[in-house]
This record gives C-alpha cells, sequence and structure tokens, in this order.
C-alpha cells in the first residue's frame, strides 16, 4: 500500500479516534500498529495530528502556563541582553537590582510581572530564552613561550590567601582575526581571585613597554593593592621589565607563572575571556594601532563600571570527591563590587568612595554608551580598511605602468 494511501486511511479514522474513549482508542491503535507496521508512538502522533480546518484538541494536560505573559517575556529579555546575554543562574542574581532600572527606562511594570520575575527559577529563565539564545566561536591562542627567564618566576603552587583581594591572574587575548602574522591589538584581562573584580587593557602587539604602561593603568584603577601577580608562560609576562616592575618596589609583588600546557591554572582570567574581550569585540582584526585610545576608553570607564558593579559572578564554595569524580558546589553569586564591600580587607574610606560611585551609575546608560562607542570603533576599523584598501590598488596600478626593462634594470644592478 502506498504511503498516500495509509495517510487517506489514517485521515478517516483520525475524527473516530478523537471522539473515542481509552479501551476504543486501544482497540484502533491495535489495528493500525497489525496493519501497517507503524511504531505505536507514530501510530498515535498520526492520529492525533489535525487535518486543516478542524477545530484544535483541547487543551494539553498539566498546569497552566504562569510566565506566558508578553510583559514578563519582554522585562526578561531586556535584562538578559543589558547583561550582555549572561548565564540564567546570573540573571536570576541580578533581577532584584536591574528591575528598577528596566522600570525607569523603558517604563513601569505591573505588580504581578513584577512579582513573577523575582520568583522565577533559573530554568524557567533557560526555558523562556531558549529560543533567542545563539552559538558562540572560537578563538586562536596567541600564547607564546616566555622562557628566558622561567627560573626566576616560580609555579604557583596555592600558598596564596586566595580569601584576600588583591592576588589576580592575568592573560591575553589577540584581536587578530584568526591570523597570528603582523602587528594586531591584544587584550590585557586581570581578574582578583576573592572578589573576581575585572579589569582590561588594550595594547599595540606584546612587547614589554606597553603590557607595562596598561598593568599599571589598571593597578591604579583597582579599589584595593595589588599582592599577588600569576600569569600563563606567554613571553609578555615572563620577562626582566614586568618582573622589575612587580618585585622592585617598597612592598613587593608575588610574581608566579602556572604550570605549562595547564590551562585550568588560570581559571579564573581564563572564564573572562569570553565575557569581556570576545563578548565587546568579537573575532575581528584590529590590525590598527589608531583604535587602541578607542578600545582602552571603553574598558576604562562603561565596561568597567557595568560589569564590576551590576554584573554578578560565580565563585566556588567547595570541591569533594565523590567516586573518583569532583562535585562542585559553588556560592550564591553576587557582583565584584558586593564581594568588595563584604571583604574586611577593603578600608572603610574606600568602601564608601565606591558606596557613591555606585549610587550615581545607571546600567541601561552605560550599556547603551557600550553600543555607542562599539559602533565608533567599528566604523574606525571599516573606514582604516577601505583607506587601506585604496593604498594598495594605487600602489598597484602605478607598479603595473612602469617599464619591465626598469625591474630587469633593477635586477641586473643587483
Amino acid at each position: 500500500m502506498r504511503k498516500e494511501e495509509k495517510h487517506d486511511i489514517i485521515e478517516q479514522v483520525r475524527w473516530k479516534y478523537y471522539k473515542a474513549n481509552r479501551s476504543k482508542k486501544k482497540l484502533i491503535l491495535d489495528e493500525i500498529v497489525l496493519r501497517y507496521g507503524y511504531h505505536r508512538k507514530h501510530a498515535i502522533r498520526l492520529l492525533r495530528r489535525l487535518s486543516p480546518g478542524r477545530k484544535a484538541s483541547p487543551s494539553k494536560r498539566g498546569r497552566k502556563a504562569v510566565y506566558d505573559i508578553a510583559e514578563v517575556k519582554v522585562s526578561l529579555k531586556r535584562i538578559w541582553a543589558a547583561m550582555n546575554f549572561a548565564c540564567s543562574k546570573l540573571v536570576q542574581a541580578a533581577m532584584p537590582e536591574w528591575l528598577g532600572y528596566i522600570e525607569k527606562h523603558y517604563g513601569a511594570i505591573s505588580d504581578d510581572s513584577k512579582k513573577l520575575l523575582l520568583q522565577m527559577s533559573a530554568a524557567t529563565i533557560d526555558r523562556l530564552l531558549s529560543s533567542a539564545r545563539a552559538d558562540s566561536k572560537h578563538g586562536r591562542s596567541g600564547t607564546k613561550p616566555g622562557s628566558i627567564i622561567r627560573k626566576e618566576i616560580p609555579i604557583r603552587t596555592g600558598f596564596w590567601n586566595e580569601t584576600i583581594p588583591g592576588f589576580v591572574e592575568a592573560d591575553t587575548v589577540a584581536h587578530c582575526g584568526g591570523s597570528l602574522a603582523g602587528n594586531f591589538a591584544w587584550s590585557i584581562t586581570l581578574t582578583d581571585i576573592a572578589t573576581t573584580w575585572t579589569e582590561c587593557r588594550a595594547t599595540w602587539n606584546k612587547g614589554a613597554v606597553g603590557v607595562i604602561e596598561q598593568i599599571g593603568d589598571i593597578e591604579n584603577m583597582l579599589p584595593f593593592p595589588l599582592l599577588g601577580f600569576d600569569s600563563d608562560n606567554g613571553a609578555e609576562f615572563l620577562n626582566w621589565h614586568l618582573l622589575r616592575y612587580l618585585t622592585e618596589r617598597n612592598t613587593p609583588v608575588k610574581f608566579t607563572r602556572s604550570r605549562e600546557y595547564h590551562k585550568n591554572d588560570n581559571a579564573h582570567v581564563e572564564q573572562k575571556n569570553w565575557s569581556f574581550p570576545r563578548q565587546i569585540f568579537g573575532y575581528e582584526r584590529f590590525g590598527y594601532s589608531e583604535l587602541i585610545p578607542l578600545m582602552n576608553d571603553l574598558y576604562r570607564n562603561e565596561i568597567s563600571l557595568l560589569r564590576n558593579h551590576f554584573c554578578p559572578t560565580f565563585k566556588l564554595k567547595e570541591r569533594i570527591l565523590v567516586k573518583a569524580r569532583y562535585r562542585r558546589k559553588y556560592d550564591k553569586p553576587k557582583t565584584p563590587y558586593q564581594r568588595v564591600m563584604e571583604s574586611t580587607a577593603i578600608p572603610e574610606d574606600k568602601k564608601q568612595e565606591l558606596s557613591l560611585l555606585h549610587q550615581s551609575l545607571d546600567p541601561i546608560l552605560l550599556q547603551r554608551s557600550i553600543q555607542k562607542k562599539t559602533k565608533v570603533i567599528f566604523n574606525l576599523l571599516k573606514q582604516l580598511k577601505r583607506e587601506e584598501g585604496n593604498i594598495i590598488r594605487l600602489t598597484s596600478a602605478s607598479i603595473g605602468t612602469l617599464e619591465p626593462k626598469v625591474f630587469l634594470g633593477i635586477r641586473e644592478s643587483a
């Protein structure tokens, strides 16, 4: 029997199946499975499928949808987008603080919708945002070994007091566009282990002078003194210039490095490479030094203020070995600002200064400013590429007008 004939017969039986009770439905299913060799579940799906023009079947089983409200979904997506598409648990933790700013910029939210947003679980947030999520890309590793002074810088073996702010991990991100050849911009990322406070700066290439200049600028912006500095084995960090900068001072900074080919030794900063440089600038090649000041202006101001004051982060609470596998338990998500304010190692005058700054900030305005500045950077990048292309075409055209004997003469004289 042809497939079309089977479907015609099932179409005739479908309405009979829909109106039948449980026992008669069983008989109809048994007959179709026996006659056509269908899997029982497939037969059920065919019989439940409605033909064009038919009325919909009764409402599906289960409790009534609670969060199927347009205002709730729109507000949730606005918060999620303003937080740079953070995971559901972080969105849930930030919801109480962000709701007020969403109302300020997008209009009042009803009390019922507010209640639903505040009681929403992380799983529900994931379900409501599932259709809007996008896949991520991966970039290239630009770490090249710095073996000259490796013996001078010890491997970190866990002697740091990671409960005190000031012990940071450092890493770099290449804005190379898929090719590490030539000159381009790099982002330096420093993350404090105790508070998860993170700062980024851009530098042209990975020269020691530029790297030290940006690390010094980050150090001046941190709300706590620098006590420890841990990096990978890249040459941008393992050099005499940075070693002298960190150790030859009144209060020396402990300078350590991770093990070779053990990326997870710097896990605190590695996980920030996506949420900071990559989410903002993507994987485009920034091969023009004119972009560096604009990138640093964005890093130093809007990105630092938004991410450190309003975006919660996770911290590992404990790790338990269960049958040869580790189970990790995480503390409640908090913003780096909240962790700094809770720390007893931070002076009260610094906390007061941070509190006044926090009260003057608006995350929605910061996010809009980030979008505007990012647009300016990418527009300048397009303009510089266009100008470079014009120069290359003019140069190629001028070379093409020269007579071949000129080049022959050059070769002969050479």
